[in-house]
C-alpha cells in the first residue's frame, strides 16, 4: 500500500507536468519554448557544441603554435578545433549566437548543416546570416512562428517603410520602397493577397505619401480606404483616365529635377540630383504609391476599341516602371495570374517589378510567373502552401534570395477605420483631385438586399 502511495504522489505530478507540457507544446508553443523549450536548447548547444561542429565536419586543425602549446602543457591528443563561438542571446523566439570562421571556412560551409545543426539542438529551424567577413550569427528558432503570427516589436519600420508580414526566421518582412520600388504579388482567391494589400495600405496612412488606386472589381477591395486614397479608379474606363495624369505628373516631376540641374556653375555636387529625393525638401513633391488590383482586368479586352484601350493602358504602366521611381512614384501590382498569355508588354512589366510575393496559386505556371525567374527554388515553396494557411507566401526580389512570410489577420473594417483616421494627411496633389472618391458619411445602419420586395397578397 504504501508503495502505490509513493507511485502516485511522485508519478501524479510527473504525469501531470508532462501533460502540461505536452499541451502547451501543441498549443501554446510560444510559452512553452520561453518556459522549456528554451533551456533545454541551451544546455545542448553549451554540452555538445564541439561534437556537433566536428560531425558536421566544420572543424579545422589548429595552428602550429596552438598544437605545440598543448603538447607541452597537457601532452593530450591534438584534436580539430571548431568555430569560436559568441555568447548566447536567447529571445521569445529562439536563440542567436555569432561565430568566428577558422581560417579556410567560409558561410556556405556553416549554411550547408544547418539541418544538422536542427536536429542537434533541438529547434525548429536554423538560419544562418554573414555578419561581416569571418563572422556569421546563427539563429535558433525554436517553434513555427508562421503558425500564429505575432509581429516582433523592433520591426525597423520609417518612411515608406512597412512592416507587412513575418518572416519564417522571426523577423519582420518589411516593404521598403526607396530599395524595391515596384512589386508584384500574386495569390489566388483566399490566399491572403488582400490582406497583404490592407496591411500596405494602412502602414502608408499615417505617412505623408499620395495613395492612388486602380480596382476593377468595382471598388470592393480598396473603396474602403476612400478617406485616405488620393485617387481611384473602379474600372478600366476610368484607369484608362486616370494612368495618362499619373504619366504627366511623372513627366513634370522630371522637369522639375531637371530644372534643379540646370542651376548655375557654382553650385555644390551634393546639390545636383537625378531624382526628387536630392532637392530641397521645400521643393520635393509628395510620393505616390499606386495599387493595381487584379491587374489581369487591364488587360482583357472584348472588342478592337478595348484592345487599343488596353495597349495604351499597358504603355503607360510599363512607362510608370521603368521611370517611375526618381519622380517618386511607386507600384503595387496584384492579381491571380500574371505572364505573356494576358497580351503585349505583360512580360515587359513583369521584367520592371523587382519584387515578387507569391500566395498560394492555383497551378505551378502562375508559381513559375512570379518566381522562376529570379528563384527557380522558391518555385516549390510556393505550390506547397496549404489552403489551410492563409495569408502564407513566398517572396523574394532579383537579387535570388528569397523566404517564407506571413501577413498577420487585419479586419477591412480595422483597416478602414486607421484609413479614416488619417483622412487629414491626404497631400494636394491637384491633378489627382478630379479622381478623389467620395467618401461616405458613415456606414449603413440597416443591411441591404438586392430581392425587390413583394406584396403581401390574400
Amino acid at each position: 500500500m504504501s508503495d502505490l502511495t509513493t507511485l502516485l504522489e511522485v508519478g501524479g505530478p510527473v504525469t501531470a507536468i508532462a501533460g502540461g507540457a505536452a499541451y502547451a507544446r501543441a498549443k501554446h508553443p510560444a510559452a512553452y519554448w520561453s518556459t522549456v523549450g528554451l533551456p533545454l536548447s541551451t544546455v545542448r548547444l553549451l554540452g555538445s557544441y564541439g561534437s556537433v561542429m566536428e560531425a558536421c565536419g566544420l572543424t579545422v586543425e589548429p595552428s602550429r603554435w596552438r598544437a605545440l602549446a598543448v603538447r607541452a602543457t597537457t601532452r593530450r591528443e591534438v584534436r580539430p578545433v571548431p568555430p569560436r563561438r559568441g555568447l548566447i542571446r536567447p529571445n521569445a523566439t529562439g536563440l542567436r549566437v555569432r561565430l568566428r570562421l577558422a581560417p579556410g571556412q567560409e558561410p556556405q560551409d556553416v549554411a550547408a548543416s544547418a539541418e544538422r545543426l536542427r536536429h542537434a539542438w533541438g529547434v525548429h529551424a536554423v538560419y544562418v546570416t554573414e555578419v561581416k567577413p569571418g563572422v556569421v550569427e546563427l539563429r535558433l528558432v525554436g517553434f513555427d512562428v508562421l503558425r500564429k503570427v505575432r509581429m516582433p516589436r523592433k520591426t525597423g519600420g520609417g518612411f515608406l517603410k512597412v512592416p507587412v508580414a513575418l518572416r519564417e526566421d522571426a523577423t519582420a518582412y518589411v516593404r521598403d520602397y526607396r530599395t524595391i520600388p515596384h512589386q508584384l504579388t500574386l495569390g489566388a482567391t483566399l490566399s491572403g493577397k488582400s490582406m497583404f494589400l490592407r496591411h500596405l495600405v494602412t502602414g502608408l496612412a499615417p505617412q505623408p505619401v499620395a495613395l492612388v488606386g486602380i480596382d476593377c472589381k468595382r471598388g470592393v477591395e480598396l473603396a474602403p480606404f476612400a478617406a485616405r486614397l488620393s485617387g481611384l479608379a473602379t474600372d478600366p474606363e476610368q484607369a484608362a483616365e486616370l494612368l495618362p495624369v499619373l504619366v504627366r505628373l511623372m513627366e513634370d516631376r522630371y522637369d522639375l529635377i531637371k530644372a534643379r540641374q540646370g542651376i548655375a556653375r557654382g553650385t555644390p555636387d551634393e546639390e545636383i540630383t537625378s531624382d526628387i529625393w536630392g532637392l530641397p525638401e521645400a521643393e520635393r513633391p509628395v510620393p505616390v504609391v499606386l495599387f493595381v488590383d487584379e491587374v489581369a482586368e487591364l488587360f482583357l479586352v472584348a472588342t478592337r476599341k478595348d484592345e487599343e484601350r488596353r495597349d495604351e493602358m499597358v504603355t503607360q504602366l510599363i512607362r510608370l516602371a521603368q521611370l517611375g521611381r526618381a519622380a517618386g512614384i511607386y507600384l503595387e501590382v496584384c492579381g491571380q495570374r500574371f505572364g505573356a498569355e494576358l497580351g503585349k508588354g505583360a512580360t515587359m512589366l513583369r521584367a520592371q517589378l523587382t519584387g515578387r510575393v507569391c500566395h498560394r496559386v492555383n497551378d505551378e505556371a502562375s508559381a513559375k510567373m512570379a518566381l522562376g525567374d529570379i528563384a527557380p527554388e522558391a518555385v516549390g515553396a510556393a505550390c506547397s502552401i496549404a489552403p489551410e494557411r492563409p495569408g502564407l507566401a513566398v517572396a523574394g526580389d532579383t537579387s535570388g534570395g528569397w523566404s517564407r512570410i506571413r501577413t498577420p489577420y487585419l479586419s477591412l473594417g480595422e483597416a478602414a477605420a486607421i484609413c479614416r483616421a488619417n483622412a487629414h494627411l491626404v497631400p494636394d496633389v491637384r491633378a489627382l483631385d478630379p479622381f478623389r472618391p467620395a467618401v461616405p458619411a458613415g456606414p449603413v445602419d440597416r443591411p441591404v438586399t438586392l430581392v425587390k420586395p413583394l406584396p403581401a397578397t390574400e
